[in-house]
């Protein structure tokens, strides 16, 4: 499978009065065409962060400091704001939580999807009401509700609309953070059988951002798990659903109930996420894993390839010991 988005060693810091906060720390992932790839952890650990650096959204105090994006082979990172303009929601568009918020609630739907297009497509000012009215069938909601303001709609109707607009000029990526959050379960039901729905149609790549990851399971190809601003592990959504590796995916796995099968003890992870600022030296995650061994606490893990995914954990790394050893370490 082709790649069709490159993020490698994207390091975004916020700048604070007690420090620099490190919230995306050399991150590195692919998603190839037509795939979904899910992105997941606690809040807090980046993963909104990652995706509103791709589509350069970030506002001061946060600032990229290094790394490369790559979409079909442009690097978004060199493009000027004029250019990327041009390319986001046309190659790339961005669905966000709160449809409340990223609508305006003194425009009617109907000028809201026409600004979008007509924005990057000015000659088609004739049939934007028609492919507005197609956008609303594409994605089930009345086509008279094109005249309606977005108060009222309901959230999953307005949603939907973020969706529509998204899908307004076809891009090649769409990025959803948190696309169902705040939604009940039904409605959150309808809206990822869509979204799907849609990808199948159209064939578009997404990348899906959720701290559910029983809900990333259900739809995603491959799924990066991230921690204190670091991939821990990238692995298809078979690996993690039988045989998670690193201990923080067991960890949320195990907080997280099973709607079939035996019905475990469920266990939240113990401690909290470190201080951003002060990180700890060796692995972000030593001062709660309950597998760590000696070199967790002064040597941090590199995110290293091997036949079942990508994996940062020194249980599975070079410098550190095999799982064998690490297990007979532990007994």
């Amino acid at each position: 499978m082709a790649d069709l988005l490159r993020v490698h060693n994207l390091s975004i810091e916020y700048a604070s009065s007690r420090g620099v906060v490190k919230a995306v720390d050399e991150v590195s992932f692919s998603i190839g065409k037509g795939e979904i790839f899910g992105l997941a952890g606690e809040s807090g650990c980046g993963k909104s962060t990652t995706a509103f650096g791709i589509c350069r959204l970030l506002r001061h105090p946060a600032k990229i400091t290094g790394g490369s994006v790559q979409l079909a082979g442009t690097e978004l990172m060199a493009l000027s704001d004029e250019e990327f303009d041009r390319l986001r929601w046309s190659k790339m568009s961005i669905v966000l939580q709160s449809a409340m918020n990223n609508l305006n609630p003194v425009l009617k739907i109907r000028d809201q999807l026409a600004d979008t297009i007509l924005a990057h497509e000015p000659d088609a000012r004739k049939e934007v009401h028609q492919r507005a009215e197609h956008l609303m069938r594409l994605v089930d909601l009345p086509v008279d509700r094109l005249d309606s303001y977005p108060h009222e709609l309901s959230g999953g109707m307005r949603q939907r609309v973020v969706i529509a607009m998204a899908m307004a000029l076809k891009p090649s990526l769409v990025i959803m953070d948190e696309p169902t959050t705040a939604l009940d379960v039904v409605v959150q039901n309808g809206i990822i059988r869509k979204i799907m729905e849609l990808q199948k149609e159209f064939g578009f790549s997404i990348l899906f951002i959720t701290h559910d990851l029983p809900l990333m399971l259900e739809m995603c190809d491959r799924i990066g798990i991230m921690y204190a601003g670091k991939l821990v592990e990238v692995t298809a959504r078979e690996q993690i659903l039988h045989e998670p590796r690193h201990p923080y995916t067991q960890g949320l796995l195990n907080s997280f109930p099973s709607l079939s099968g035996p019905k475990p003890r469920l266990a939240g992870i113990p401690g909290h996420t470190p201080d951003l600022i002060r990180p700890p030296a060796g692995c972000r995650f030593y001062p709660r894993c309950s597998q760590a061994v000696s070199q967790c606490q002064t040597l941090q893990p590199t995110l290293l390839q091997d036949k079942w995914g990508q994996i940062a954990c020194h249980l599975y790394s070079e410098e550190g010991l095999s799982r064998e050893q690490a297990s007979a370490a532990r007994e």
